[in-house]
């Protein structure tokens, strides 16, 4: 089923995005060995992958620092259903346009591969840069030696041109780099950092209610500044050996950014260049097409998993966010609506006041309730509203507001949670049964200093 023919509700998310990535160095990424324990056990050692993609990841010699700049993920014996979600910054970039103008061209379908350089972002670069784009575009088609079947993301600096002469020869080089085993796709994460202090991949195994085949499901992610939605973070590409009709697979993706990658947030500033970009080949049923019907169990399952996999890749940008020190998760609950409730969870996911707070360890809930208030919401009865700190070791809660009434905060008690690298903020609004999640950091010292030697 085309996603042409889907209600209009369905597609009135298509062109949802997020914020996201930014992110350029001239300095070569950390090594896993230089990174705090906190990090280094996110980097996986082994993983389950989808049948039928190639992936490769190398350097171009774009980056100064030499590091791998250029991947490659390719389908090339199964086209695949495609989906995507794309930024909403009025400056959208080059890649951002040609990927776009492909998956409306193909009615989401026929695609075999997706190249990603790092380290230039080609936005800002005008007709040139659309050129450039495109170029990468049939680069990647000759390549798989499928016409007009490729997607195209880059991230890095704005407003500089591509070196063409090195992405071109290196996406002719990539073809011999192309595997599909553990090393490869780590190979293939390292080229989408920038900033990213780690690799952030992903993969896992699922089965179908009706089916009961067994399905892999992969994805990278990179971002750790200019992030806020709507979309969030970065670039992202998620694949799947599961066949899925291209109308669904749009629907899916964008139920599951909505809740993952539109819920996360840094430092509030959304890129030029965001992209999530779905693909499915079928692989593990021979190429062919399984889930056809939105109301099926089968849809509603891979739905659920395409979303709790969304939201543990994008939680990979909080916990590597430029200079934070804590992973916070907004709860909202007993709200009138999920908008409501995501809307709430968001302003306070943003507040300079509450992260810096969090940065310096001080249970100042009334920064929290302050988001709360200026939130737009207008349904809310401070008289209803309650706040709590929730320990991610599982300890008792520490209630901070209940009902409007203040509650007497043992600060002690306060003091040593937040030291917790890990914590929940949770609002209960108590005026529905709606509810949702936000996922972000705290702002520290070492976030300005990041920034404000980014060219430097």
């Amino acid at each position: 089923m085309s996603f042409l023919a889907l209600p209009r509700r369905v597609l009135s998310g298509m062109n949802n995005t997020f914020s996201v990535a930014r992110a350029y160095s001239t300095k070569a990424p950390p090594t896993s060995a230089s990174l705090p324990a906190s990090k280094q056990k996110l980097i996986p050692t082994s993983g389950t992958y989808p049948k039928g993609f190639l992936v490769s990841g190398i350097s171009s010699a774009v980056k100064k620092s030499g590091a791998k700049d250029l991947a490659l993920i390719t389908s090339p014996d199964w086209p695949c259903s495609a989906a995507a979600v794309f930024t909403k910054n009025v400056f959208q970039a080059a890649p951002v346009v040609a990927s776009r103008t492909r998956l409306q061209d193909n009615g989401g379908k026929g695609i075999h591969g997706m190249v990603t350089n790092s380290g230039c972002a080609n936005a800002v670069t005008g007709a040139q840069g659309l050129e450039n784009a495109k170029e990468m575009l049939e680069a990647l088609d000759d390549l798989t030696g499928h016409q007009r079947s490729s997607l195209v993301m880059s991230t890095g600096v704005i407003g500089q041109h591509l070196k063409m002469d090195k992405i071109l020869k290196g996406i002719q080089d990539s073809k011999q780099a192309l595997g599909g085993d553990h090393k490869h796709w780590m190979d293939c994460a390292e080229a989408y950092m920038t900033t990213d202090t780690f690799p952030k991949l992903r993969s896992k195994t699922f089965q179908l209610p009706v089916s009961g085949v067994e399905y892999r499901m992969a994805g990278i992610t990179k971002g750790a500044g200019m992030i806020h939605p709507n979309m969030a973070t970065l670039l992202g590409t998620i694949v799947t050996d599961l066949g899925v009709a291209p109308g669904l697979l749009q629907y899916a993706l964008t139920h599951a950014v909505d809740r993952s990658f539109n819920a996360i947030s840094v430092d509030g500033d959304m890129s030029t260049n965001d992209t999530v970009a779905l693909l499915a080949n079928g692989g593990a049923s021979g190429g062919k097409i399984v889930v056809e019907d939105v109301t099926s169990k089968d849809f509603e399952a891979f739905r659920e998993n395409l979303t709790e996999f969304a939201q543990d890749l994008s939680q990979l940008v909080v916990r590597d966010g430029e200079g934070a020190t804590k992973f916070v998760k907004v709860s909202v609950e007993g709200a009138p609506s999920f908008e409501a409730a995501k809307t709430v969870a968001s302003t306070i996911a943003t507040s300079s006041l509450v992260k810096t707070a969090l940065y310096g360890q001080d249970a100042n809930w009334g920064r929290i309730l302050c988001a709360v208030g200026y939130s737009g919401v207008s349904e809310i009865d401070p008289k209803k509203v309650s706040v709590s700190f929730i320990p991610q070791d599982k300890s008792e809660p520490l209630k901070l507001l209940v009902n409007g009434e203040p509650e007497q905060v043992d600060e002690a008690r306060a003091s040593e949670i937040l030291k917790m690298e890990d914590l929940e903020i949770l609002v209960e609004l108590n005026l529905g049964e709606e509810k949702t999640a936000y996922w972000t950091c705290d702002l520290s010292h070492e976030y300005i200093s990041i920034n404000a030697d980014y060219r430097s």
